[in-house]
């Protein structure tokens, strides 16, 4: 399962390729901030998620889905679906 890890206020990797019907997991590896992970189209949208919680979703369809927390708005990634 493709994993992105969330520490120093960034996304790790920033940008992941995964294929149609993948999930991908989210883990705040952080010490003491929470994250979340909100697509800027609106298709996935996390609640605010503590230091070691996790957020996970499957991707369905092809495209390129840019995100960003919402609580730190210059942590951006992607997600390439194929």
């Amino acid at each position: 399962m493709p994993q992105v890890s969330i520490r120093d206020f960034a996304f790790h990797p920033g940008e992941l390729t995964v294929n149609a019907g993948e999930t991908v997991t989210w883990t705040n590896d952080e010490n003491d901030s929470d994250h979340t992970v909100s697509a800027d189209d609106g298709s996935f949208d996390s609640a605010p998620f503590p230091p070691r919680g996790t957020f996970s979703h499957t991707f369905a369809v092809h495209g390129r889905f840019p995100y960003h927390c919402s609580l730190h708005p210059s942590m951006r990634g992607s997600v390439t679906v194929t």
